[in-house]
């Protein structure tokens, strides 16, 4: 009994706590100071949906892209749905090509940035436009020890990493909350960054907002490790045990052909 109790107690040990902010839990009432202000730059490959109107529809309409009709294939000439706008992909110097302006740089902006330059050059020939950017291709990758892991397709510019791990269906048991890991592309290079879930710090952390592209992994705590060898252990003695068994088999078989004959 003793050493069932001292075996349970270890792996309590080793499982650590579940809970998120646990540095919280008996704190007062407070504020955490974050990225506020935080707000997604535009970068190459993103796509956007960029609408111009204005008092007179007529006068913005040569801004935007025509519609387009996404048919189904296999279908002759029957129009699956309602006629949806163009979009525009990034190319790989940060600019996109609209109507009637051009060539137009867009990288490095965010979508706020970019409506106020668009809304200034369009002003010269449209009176009062309204422009509309949205950012359309934001995905995330969450991978690891949570119970949905796979690709996220991020339908707002601000998105965090609470928000990916919810839509994640939460970290399993089995996740290491105290070290969680950001994999982002700047400029060109790869960085990494972690975060440890028990710790209101996360909050202020200037990763917790997520950008494009983001990978977030969710390392196996010390009990999935241990299990996963216990296991990778188990199928390799039941393959000797079979490998033997056969052998045996074979031996005693040929035994009886010979002791009959």
């Amino acid at each position: 009994m003793a050493i069932v109790a001292i075996f349970f107690a270890s792996c309590s040990s080793q499982r650590g706590s579940l809970a998120y902010m646990e540095d919280l839990k008996l704190a007062a009432d407070g504020k955490i100071v974050n990225a506020e202000n935080y707000q997604v730059k535009i970068m190459p490959d993103d796509e956007l949906l960029i609408t111009v109107t204005s008092l007179v529809p007529s006068a913005a309409a040569d801004y935007n892209l025509p519609l387009v009709n996404p048919a189904v294939r296999g279908e002759d000439i029957v129009l699956s749905q309602q006629p949806s706008q163009q979009t525009y992909i990034v190319n790989s110097e940060g600019n996109i090509s609209m109507p009637i302006l051009g060539q137009v740089h867009v990288a490095g902006l965010t979508t706020q940035q970019l409506t106020q330059q668009l809304e200034k050059r369009i002003s010269q020939d449209v009176e009062e436009p309204i422009v509309r950017v949205q950012l359309l291709s934001f995905r995330i990758n969450v991978l690891g020890e949570v119970k949905t892991p796979g690709a996220q397709k991020v339908d707002r510019e601000r998105y965090t990493l609470l928000d990916a791990l919810a839509a994640a269906g939460d970290l399993t048991e089995y996740g290491e909350r105290e070290n969680v890991l950001l994999i982002r592309e700047e400029n060109g290079k790869m960085e990494y960054h972690h975060f440890n879930l028990n710790s209101s710090k996360t909050l202020e952390s200037p990763y917790f907002y997520l950008r494009q592209n983001d990978v977030i992994y969710v390392e196996p705590n010390k009990i999935r490790s241990d299990n996963s060898k216990y296991n990778q252990y188990n199928a390799y003695k039941i393959s000797i045990t079979s490998t033997i068994v056969s052998a045996c088999s074979v031996i005693a078989s040929l035994v009886i052909a010979l002791t009959v004959k």
